[in-house]
């Protein structure tokens, strides 16, 4: 395979003196140094260095920024907290990097119509932060959710433990504020928190297009009333296929929980080490979380009991305080942070799979893991069937990175052969572009490039993400150019 051409350098001495006029001089990042914060998100796999950085306060200098690199054809990518697994805000070469950690101001609070308008640098808590004392909550609850940002959470349709019963991000948006590729400002939804509006949804076409489509400015959000009673029950199995079968009798009886979870041995192992939640030590941890009225809480939570004794649960322990209940939840939010202690690298996924094919893929991840002779820690949001397998290595084992990687892909494969699909949450990025193309044919691939230029005919926003090209399914190692080894091992048809 011949050697990919570079992407052309536009970002001139002069573009760039043209920048700091626009955002000022404490707005601009072009030393060396500085710029390597910026050169992966929590992905840290993949790494560029970007041409330049810009801070800047307001929507009227995103969109000055933005019409500049379009006037240029310079590429742009947006960028929150940087806390994204999938590659998704990575820089591409010579590009702009939009960060809009600035632009973090609660614009205005109304509960009356249970809404509150954000920049996208605002935390995710930060949003139930300002409504709580009130009794609201912002019901999008991704692990990072202390650190990770709305505008990050818009580009991804986050989700989070709580989106079985309440559903992703673009349930909570009532409209954003967008910079489209042009430069252009304009609204997708309802500035005034219309529920509904006529015409395309525009605004769901923007959440979950990874940045592709523009930049969002501004967003209202939907917030919730707490509920009058919230339980939470940890079981212990010593099988996973009775926690498996567990979620699936408790969905079948017409339950709704808003979380049910799943941990394995090694990720228990790893988050008891981090935080000391006090979990037991068992093959698979299963917590589920049940809120409502109290009359229906604790009759659901009865039947729900009687499920984990049924299918083996030898331990169930239901938390008696919201502190107990929030220590239960450090220790599942803080398991990707923890597999540290356990592997000195991993790669974590999200594919998805229907509930009741949790037993035989996790049956045949095991399997996998015994073929490879890689380990397989395992953690996910079991009522929805979103996995987030994480395959351990170690680095400096030379090939094993590789090999890695390639399980990784091999278990996304599984998933969509289960009849699932290849992200449930963190998104394609950089990092599943190569498979794509694997649940998808190329006639739905070209209808979304379609859509992507309607928006970005220059194709500057984002650029390199989420549709398999040649170029960036294979990698430079040791001064030649040679196949992504999801490439090499024929994952994925490349165009």
């Amino acid at each position: 395979m011949s050697e990919p051409n570079p992407a052309p350098n536009n970002l001139t001495p002069a573009v760039l003196d043209e920048l700091r006029t626009l955002v000022g001089p404490h707005g601009l990042i072009a030393e060396q140094n500085q710029l390597q914060t910026y050169e992966c998100d929590g992905l840290t796999n993949f790494r560029t260095m970007p041409g330049a950085v810009v801070l800047p306060r307001t929507t009227a200098e995103v969109a000055d920024v933005v019409s500049l690199c379009a006037k240029y054809a310079v590429p742009f990518v947006a960028r929150g907290a940087g806390t994204g697994l999938s590659g998704g805000s990575l820089p591409t070469e010579h590009c702009i990097v939009i960060g809009l950690s600035r632009l973090n101001r609660i614009l205005s609070v109304d509960l009356e119509n249970s809404r509150v308008h954000v920049e996208p640098g605002v935390t995710n808590t930060g949003v139930t932060s300002a409504v709580k004392a009130e009794g609201y909550f912002y019901a999008p609850d991704p692990s990072s959710q202390t650190v990770c940002t709305i505008g990050g959470n818009l580009a991804e349709n986050a989700g989070g433990a709580h989106c079985l019963k309440y559903g992703f991000t673009t349930t909570h948006v009532l409209g954003c504020e967008v910079v489209l590729p042009s430069g252009e400002v304009m609204w997708f939804g309802s500035e005034h928190g219309v529920v509904d509006t006529p015409g395309y949804d525009l605004a769901g076409v923007f959440i979950g297009s990874e940045g592709t489509l523009g930049v969002a400015t501004r967003a209202v959000l939907r917030v919730l009333r707490k509920p009058e009673a919230v339980q939470t029950l940890l079981a212990a199995f010593d099988t996973t296929t009775g926690a498996a079968q567990t979620v699936s009798d408790i969905i079948a009886s017409g339950m709704l929980p808003s979380a049910m979870e799943m941990m394995d041995r090694i990720s228990i192992t790893a988050a008891e080490a981090a935080v000391h939640a006090g979990y037991p030590e068992c093959t698979a941890l299963l917590l589920v979380e049940l809120d409502g009225p109290l009359a229906e809480v604790n009759a659901q939570m009865v039947q729900v009991r009687e499920f984990c004794t049924k299918n083996g649960a030898w331990e169930q322990r239901l938390a008696q305080t919201d502190a107990e209940r929030a220590l239960v939840w450090k220790g599942r939010k803080a398991a990707f942070a923890a597999m540290g202690r356990v592997s000195p690298n991993y790669i974590v996924q999200d594919g998805v799979i229907p509930r009741t094919a949790l037993p035989r893929v996790l049956a045949r991840m095991d399997e996998m893991s015994a073929e490879t002779g890689l380990r397989i820690a395992n953690v996910f949001h079991a009522g929805d069937g979103n996995l987030h397998p994480m395959v351990l290595y170690d680095r400096t084992i030379e090939g094993e990175e590789d090999r890695a990687l390639i399980l990784s892909y091999d278990i996304l494969r599984l998933c969509v052969d289960a009849g699932g699909s290849i992200t449930g949450e963190h998104g394609v990025g950089r990092e599943k572009q190569c498979v794509m193309s694997y649940q998808f044919h190329e006639p739905d691939l070209a209808t979304m490039q379609r859509v992507r230029r309607a928006f970005d005919p220059q194709n500057i926003a984002n650029p390199e993400k989420l549709f398999p090209t040649p170029r960036l399914c294979g990698e430079r190692r040791h001064g030649a150019y040679i196949p992504h080894p999801v490439e090499a091992a024929g994952i994925a048809e490349v165009f």
